[in-house]
């Protein structure tokens, strides 16, 4: 298994697809890690494939701007569009645009609000973010009881951006675990949003240290934030022996910290797979094919033990 992996529901995609001629791709930011490998998936896919044409544009964090690059994918006439959303609670209008004119409309990695209620021609790829936040948090519960902390440990979590449904989902899960008989030794000293950055991760875990408060877990809804956490923490010169971390991707540079001793645990989500599944989704209802409402790709736990099957 390699970092790169097409699971059966990916591959069960790639199996039989007519071709559309242009695709449309607005994802919610180039400067995101994880993001960056779910697009590299997409212009990797349709490299290999000719006849797919991608036209994939920056929406910079703002909602405003994406959807304005979707109303001029649809005036240029693109066959299908795949969106990865700014703010997942913004979705309606773009469902409607899209709707309206015709034009399929995947949704990737981030799970729109109105996905009950998904017109005709559209879809959602990703993964169940149940599993994601579930996973490394009930990892980290069992890590810090082997290391002897079952009488009570403290822990901080790092949220994403709280417009988005996954940042949402993922620190829920963590709430559930601690809430669990066997992990409800677990104190949550604060919670609050780095917005899924490295950077902002770092501030705000640097500002937590300076409290004074003793703590012994630290949860990032993604890798980024867990390795701006773990970053701080080296700064102030806190042993990573002494601190369980956890995060959610399995990207390159959280394997490398794991690998260096310093996260504990992360969820590999197949962002690569994401990207090429979203689409040969979008070339499926370009082609009026039926294809699933809703398409899961399965996340799988990351630990010291086993991250070498996801190193390249």
């Amino acid at each position: 298994m390699k970092k790169i992996l097409m699971t059966a529901g990916v591959s069960a995609l790639l199996a039989t697809s007519a071709m559309a001629d242009t695709i449309g791709v607005s994802v919610a930011r180039f400067d995101d890690n994880g993001l960056t490998i779910m697009r590299n998936g997409m212009t990797d896919y349709a490299a290999a494939n000719d006849g797919v044409e991608l036209q994939v544009e920056d929406a910079q964090d703002d909602v405003a701007r994406q959807l304005d690059q979707i109303n001029n994918f649809i005036a240029s006439g693109v066959d299908a569009i795949i969106v990865n959303a700014v703010d997942t609670n913004a979705t309606e209008a773009m469902s409607n645009a899209a709707s309206a004119a015709g034009v399929p409309l995947v949704y990737v990695n981030r799970q729109p609000v109105n996905m009950a209620t998904l017109p005709e021609g559209q879809a959602f790829v990703a993964s169940n973010e149940v599993e994601s936040g579930t996973l490394a948090a009930f990892h980290m519960c069992q890590e810090l009881r082997a290391a002897g902390k079952s009488g009570g440990a403290k822990a901080y979590m790092l949220m994403g951006q709280l417009s988005n449904q996954a940042a949402v989902q993922r620190s829920k899960d963590f709430h559930d675990v601690i809430g669990m008989d066997m992990c409800n030794f677990i104190e949550l000293i604060d919670e609050q949003t780095a917005e899924w950055s490295r950077d902002k991760a770092q501030d705000l875990m640097t500002n937590w240290i300076s409290s004074g408060e003793p703590f012994d877990a630290v949860f990032g809804n993604n890798d980024e934030m867990a390795i701006g956490a773990i970053q701080a923490m080296k700064a102030a010169g806190i042993s990573m022996d002494d601190v369980v971390v956890g995060g959610v991707d399995a990207t390159p540079d959280a394997l490398v910290s794991m690998q260096a001793g310093e996260m504990d645990v992360t969820v590999f989500q197949d962002l690569a797979g994401q990207g090429a599944g979203s689409i040969v989704t979008a070339m499926k209802l370009a082609a009026g094919e039926d294809v699933d409402k809703t398409v899961f790709i399965p996340f799988k736990l990351v630990t010291p033990e086993n991250v070498a099957d996801f190193l390249n």
